[in-house]
C-alpha cells in the first residue's frame, strides 16, 4: 500500500494507524502547497481533490478521506483492536467519534489556517473549538481514550487534530483529561515513529 501524505496534515492520522496496525506501506510525500510529488507527478492526477490523505491499495484501488481510510485499515487487522466489530453499537459510538472530529473539530481549524480569514473571525472559531473541546473534557471521563479502554482509530485523529492547537491559538488550558490524553497518546511507540518519520519529533 501507498500513503499519500503531508507532514503535519490530517494524514498523519492514518499514518499513526498505519503503524499501531503493523501494516507494511511506502509513504509518499504529497505537497499540499505545490500539489506535487517528490518526482514532479501532478498530484491532482492522482487524487482530483488534490489533498491528503490518500491510500492507495495493492491492486490499485484508491481510499480517500482519514476516518475512511483509517477504518478500512482497522477493519484489516480486527485483532488489533483499532476499531469495533462493524454492525455492533461499539462501532456506531466510533463512527458518532468520527463524524464529530471532522465536522466540529478538524473543519473549524480548518478555517484558522486560512490565510484570508479576518481576524474577528478565527476568534469565532477559536471560541467554538473551546467549546467544542470542553465538550470533549466531559465526555473523557476517567477512560484513557475515547471509547474506552482501547486506542482507536477515533484517538488517532483527535490527537492529529488538536496537536494544531498551539500554532492555531486555541486556548485548551484547564482541559487536564483533554492534555492527559494527549500525553497519553503521543508516548504510543508507534505514535512516537509517526512523528518521527514525518519529521514532527527530533530523534533521541
Amino acid at each position: 500500500m501507498k500513503l499519500f501524505y503531508s507532514p503535519g496534515t490530517c494524514s498523519l492520522a492514518p499514518h499513526i494507524v498505519l503503524r499501531e496496525a503493523g501494516l507494511a506501506f511506502e509513504p509518499v510525500l504529497a505537497s499540499t502547497k505545490t500539489h506535487q510529488l517528490a518526482d514532479g507527478t501532478d498530484y491532482y492526477t492522482i487524487n482530483p481533490k488534490g489533498y491528503v490523505p490518500l491510500l492507495e491499495l495493492d491492486d490499485g484501488q484508491r481510499l480517500t478521506e482519514g476516518p475512511v481510510i483509517t477504518q478500512y485499515l482497522a477493519d484489516r487487522v480486527p485483532e488489533k483492536k483499532l476499531a469495533p466489530p462493524a454492525g455492533t453499537m461499539a462501532r456506531y459510538r466510533l463512527q458518532e467519534w468520527l463524524n464529530f472530529i471532522t465536522s466540529e473539530v478538524h473543519k473549524a481549524y480548518g478555517a484558522l489556517f486560512n490565510p484570508g480569514m479576518p481576524e474577528e473571525g478565527k476568534a469565532l472559531f477559536r471560541q467554538k473549538l473551546r467549546g467544542r473541546y470542553e465538550w470533549i473534557e466531559g465526555q473523557l471521563g476517567d477512560q484513557p481514550f475515547l471509547i474506552g479502554e482501547d486506542f482507536s482509530v477515533a484517538d488517532a485523529y483527535l490527537f492529529t487534530c488538536t496537536r494544531w492547537a498551539p500554532f492555531c491559538k486555541v486556548d485548551l488550558t484547564g482541559l487536564d483529561r483533554v492534555a492527559a490524553f494527549m500525553a497519553r497518546v503521543a508516548a504510543r511507540p508507534a505514535v512516537q515513529d509517526a512523528l518521527r518519520a514525518e519529521g514532527l519529533l527530533k530523534a533521541a
